[in-house]
């Protein structure tokens, strides 16, 4: 436990994502709780068909972000570093709607070309998952695409080199391929 700068006691977070998303939570409560005591009236934007549009659209983005990173996050399984992170934009009826976010994921590479392969095609599928990706969604899929083509190339000369060196031997080249795709 430690004490925050208002003097709450607070747990650690297991990770920086955690740290994160507390901190957002922390805004967004207390950026809310700002905000509903400084309202003139809760239904002071429901008299503007202009607001009411207005929130209307917000709640449709919030719902439809939400969407997006739970889909990253469902397909991404193991790869997935963290929660999502939002960006907020405050309505005219002062509460924050999510309308950007981010799900951390590991787009590294493994230590061998068949483990590169598999992680590739996770990656891929986590940022092709929602329905509507966005172009960061499309990059990351693009570089995934990369990184697997060329564990292919990786493995396909080790393949080839064990048959050759297998050939050398007297045996007859044998050509291998394991990998799905």
């Amino acid at each position: 436990m430690y004490v925050n700068e208002k003097g709450a006691k607070e747990a650690p977070a297991a990770t920086p994502a955690e740290a994160l998303s507390q901190e957002e939570e922390t805004a967004s409560k207390t950026e809310e709780e700002t905000a509903t005591k400084k309202s003139d009236s809760p239904t002071s934007y429901l008299d503007d068909p202009a607001l009411r549009q207005m929130v209307s659209e917000l709640q449709a983005r919030d719902s439809e972000v939400r969407a997006h990173e739970a889909a990253h996050i469902a397909a991404g399984g193991g790869i997935v570093r963290g929660g999502a992170s939002f960006s907020y934009q405050k309505g005219p009826d002062n509460k924050l709607y999510a309308i950007g976010g981010e799900v951390p994921i590991d787009a590294s590479t493994e230590s061998t070309p068949e483990a590169t392969i598999a992680k590739m095609q996770q990656v891929r599928s986590a940022a092709m998952a929602p329905s509507n990706p966005s172009s960061t969604d499309y990059k990351v899929a693009a570089n995934a695409m990369m990184a697997e083509m060329q564990a292919r190339g990786e493995l396909m000369a080790q393949q080839a080199e064990e048959a050759k060196a297998q050939q050398e031997q007297g045996g007859e080249p044998t050509v291998r391929i394991d990998v799905k795709g």
